[in-house]
Formats: C-alpha cells, sequence, structure tokens
C-alpha cells in the first residue's frame, strides 16, 4: 500500500522489532505508524465497539486512530513512537484493560 519515496536516501541502521509475532526489519528512529500502514492488513487497531479497522490517519498525534500496543504498554500512539530495537508491537484488537499493570 505505501512505500518510501526515496530509495537512495542514506539511511539510518536497520533493526529488528515484532509486530504481531512478525520479525520485521525498519529503520532505526522510524515511526511505528509508518511501518503499520507497509505491512498488511495496514490498520493499527479495530474499534472496540463494532471491530471496525482503524488505521494511522493524522501521524501528528491528534485523531487517536494509530494507537497500539507497545511493549505491554496499551494505548500508545504510533505515530509518535520511533522504531528501536527489540521493541514488540501489537495492533489493539480491543478495549485495553484500564487496570492492566497496575499492582494490587
Amino acid at each position: 500500500m505505501f512505500s518510501k519515496l526515496d530509495p537512495d536516501r542514506v539511511v539510518p541502521p536497520p533493526v529488528a522489532i515484532m509486530v504481531d509475532g512478525r520479525t520485521l526489519t525498519v529503520e532505526e528512529g522510524e515511526p511505528i505508524a509508518a511501518v503499520l500502514l507497509r505491512e498488511p492488513p495496514f490498520t493499527a487497531r479495530t474499534t472496540p465497539v463494532s471491530g471496525a479497522p482503524r488505521a494511522p490517519f493524522c501521524m501528528m498525534g491528534a485523531c487517536f486512530e494509530c494507537l497500539v500496543e507497545i511493549d505491554g504498554t496499551t494505548s500508545v500512539r504510533s505515530c509518535l513512537a520511533r522504531a528501536r530495537a527489540g521493541m514488540v508491537i501489537c495492533r489493539q484488537a480491543r478495549r485495553p484493560d484500564p487496570l492492566r499493570g497496575i499492582a494490587e
């Protein structure tokens, strides 16, 4: 669906990240939303009520359509998160548990 515009430019070093259990090699510092727009199913999440697919839209953190789980933290705006080695990203397919990660 999306691809890089200038394949001849100098690129940052590649890093390995996991997206929904698949290992991908991406540019270090690349926005995670850009990675999701290139990788099927080209979405970031589904809505909690209807299950409709949602994809990154504004790419500047205003619309919240790009929410994903990154390294166990839910509802992270993927347009503001930058790729670094070893990241584990999951597309959100349900409403996140608001109490997850809070010690009892």
